[in-house]
């Protein structure tokens, strides 16, 4: 992104390096969502951190040198996962609206 590496699925971001004055150098932005971030933040604050650039982000800031490859795969494992579900729903829709399709949400109470 902007020049930095990055890495994405159907086109869409997965995990780049943090670019921005605000992130501390060598740290990796990791697009999750927000539920998961702040178990992240709250779990690991020493690995884990955010800065209000990226607060209205669906990401979590990464000190590369304080995470663990285990950790990292599990980190990027969990991003695909949320990345790819967001892509399909994407799609889904796309798919719906050319067909013409009338999708209707069931009210459970």
């Amino acid at each position: 992104m902007y020049g930095s590496l990055a890495l994405k699925v159907h086109g869409k971001l997965l995990t780049c390096m943090a670019i921005h004055k605000s992130a501390e150098p060598e740290s990796l932005a990791v697009r999750i969502d927000f539920e998961q971030r702040a178990g992240l933040l709250e779990e690991a604050p020493e690995t884990y951190y955010l800065t209000d650039h990226y607060r209205n982000y669906p990401v979590v800031l990464v000190r590369l040198s304080r995470i663990h490859l285990s950790q990292l795969r599990d980190l990027l494992g969990a991003s695909w996962r949320f990345v790819t579900s967001r892509s399909e729903k994407n799609r889904r829709s796309s798919r719906d609206a050319i067909t013409g399709r009338v999708v209707r949400r069931k009210d459970h109470f």
